[in-house]
């Protein structure tokens, strides 16, 4: 198992390099403290597991985590970081990393967690996976409360959001002008606003133009 750590601080490297030494099939292939460093030397090797902290001074982890998800799929990222915000943990979901743990727990767990990542596994530590469940939740509620529209307001709401005026919608859908205002009327009831500037901010931010 080839392992690269990436943090900024040298004694926390010193210290995971230290604690891994000696471990069987465990090998630290190298180290960087930015995402600079740690891409150049993507160039010349690739490891198994790239151990990432989220706060560096040139790149954010996150932006790590997805150019290396892009650039080198095959690399797994274990993040071991002291922030854990359900914005970063959430985000981290969506690209796809394969383990998290915070740098608050022990030398085992981030053994048990790098075995783990390197076995196809994902991981993810006791506070992460509290995180998660809090993100889970709050999207659920999220999810029950948001309004429900027909196939033909979803319809409206796409071309509302493409600049096309009531005419212009009521003419490529090939229904009157007074059904796409009762339409845009009933849609404008369901999110509780008043005009298609809001409502096509709404559809980018809920993601209904794909």
């Amino acid at each position: 198992m080839k392992i690269f750590i990436v943090d900024d601080h040298q004694l926390f490297r010193m210290g995971i390099r230290l604690a891994l030494t000696g471990k069987p099939d465990v090998e630290i292939v190298g180290e960087a403290g930015t995402g600079r460093d740690l891409f150049v030397a993507l160039e010349s090797q690739t490891p198994d597991i790239v151990l990432l902290d989220i706060l560096l001074p040139d790149m954010s982890g996150l932006e790590i985590a997805k150019k290396l998800k892009e650039e080198n799929p095959e690399i797994k990222i274990l993040i071991l970081s002291a922030e854990s915000p359900e914005a970063i943990v959430e985000e981290v979901l969506k690209i796809g990393i394969e383990g998290y743990v915070s740098k608050s727990t022990n030398i085992q767990e981030i053994e048990d967690a790098l075995y783990s990542v390197d076995n196809g596994l994902e991981y993810f530590g006791r506070d992460i996976s509290k995180v998660i469940y809090d993100v889970v939740v709050a999207k659920k509620k999220q999810n029950e409360n948001s309004p429900v529209f027909t196939p033909r307001e979803l319809e409206i709401i796409r071309l509302c959001s493409d600049g096309l005026l009531s005419k212009e919608i009521a003419d490529q859908l090939q229904i009157s002008y007074r059904t796409v205002e009762n339409h845009k009327n009933n849609i404008f009831k369901k999110l509780g606003i008043n005009n298609s500037v809001e409502l096509a901010r709404y559809a980018i931010l809920n993601g209904l133009l794909g």
